[in-house]
């Protein structure tokens, strides 16, 4: 049988981890910031765990509220859309797509609008994914960044993540050969700490040790590099769009392969779906066109 404590104290901390603070999941969950509070104590207790350190003008979690919350909101994301996928009236044409928020953000949303275009009558949902997400039982499909094993998944190839140097334009005037990067800020992504030193390993560049701010997500780092704070590591297809823009320039040749791809996922049984077998179609195309408009993006120096 499964062992589920006090789902209302599940709940409040939850909302509570989110949100940073008991008012504002007081406000989501429609109770008082008090009774958010009396809950997740007593949650606290039960589990005999302290979720939170609870700070003069703010909450942080502990290191077990973390990891408590990393694992509970993609839960929390799918029951809300397997929900909905239930009392959504029959003949509705829904697809669920459990993505990253940073691919979601970067590559996904902005063509969103082209897929409307054609298949006008389907309504996209996008759910909580990523790496670290399991694949959803409410999920039509996924897009993962990973080595393309997933027992009892089919995985598609979409982008070869590919890992190269980008920044603002006008910081690229001074980067004429990898060396040149000694002494410049480079902006770093808190879970892929090897980024920067396959790519300097690659390039042949020695003594340089990547320093500067670091931030939990890629989309965070390239919007810091777009405001020209400093170089981040670029990966496809996150950057194709600023490259494109001219937001972002690659100011060298060099690029390196991340040992991972981002994949297509689904069920097999999905295959024998018109609306699932539209969308694979749609995005198998998209995925193919940025590596033919990035040709030509880089820097000229």
């Amino acid at each position: 049988m499964r062992r589920l404590l006090f789902l209302n104290g599940i709940k409040a901390f939850e909302a509570a981890a989110r949100s940073g603070s008991f008012a504002a999941a007081g406000q989501e969950l429609n109770v008082s910031a008090a009774a958010v509070s009396r809950m997740v104590h007593l949650l606290e207790e039960r589990l005999g765990v302290a979720l939170f350190e609870r700070k003069a003008n703010r909450l942080e979690t502990t290191l077990a509220g973390r990891a408590y919350q990393s694992g509970l909101t993609p839960i929390f994301d799918a029951l809300a859309s397997l929900t909905a996928q239930v009392t959504t009236p029959s003949g509705a044409r829904v697809l669920t797509i459990g993505v990253g928020p940073t691919f979601a953000m970067r590559w996904f949303i902005p063509r969103l609008v082209d897929f409307r275009k054609q298949e006008p009558d389907i309504e996209v949902r996008i759910t909580t994914g990523g790496a670290a997400a399991p694949f959803g039982d409410d999920w039509s499909c996924g897009i993962k960044l990973g080595d393309g094993e997933w027992p009892g998944l089919i995985a598609e190839p979409l982008f070869a993540a590919d890992l190269t140097p980008v920044c603002a334009p006008r910081l690229a005037n001074a980067l004429k050969r990898p060396s040149d990067l000694k002494g410049t800020t480079l902006l770093r992504v808190a879970h892929s700490p090897d980024d920067w030193s396959s790519w300097l390993k690659a390039a042949g560049v020695t003594r340089v040790t990547a320093r500067g701010p670091e931030f939990q997500f890629y989309g965070q780092a390239l919007q810091a590099a777009v405001d020209g704070l400093g170089i981040a590591m670029g990966i496809r297809p996150y950057i194709d769009d600023d490259l494109a823009a001219g937001r972002l320039v690659a100011p060298f040749d060099s690029s390196v392969p991340k040992g991972m791809r981002w994949y297509l996922v689904y069920r097999g049984f999905r295959t024998e779906q018109r609306d699932f077998a539209a969308f694979r179609r749609w995005i198998i195309r998209a995925a193919a066109e940025p590596a033919a408009r990035r040709k030509g993006q880089r820097h000229a120096g």
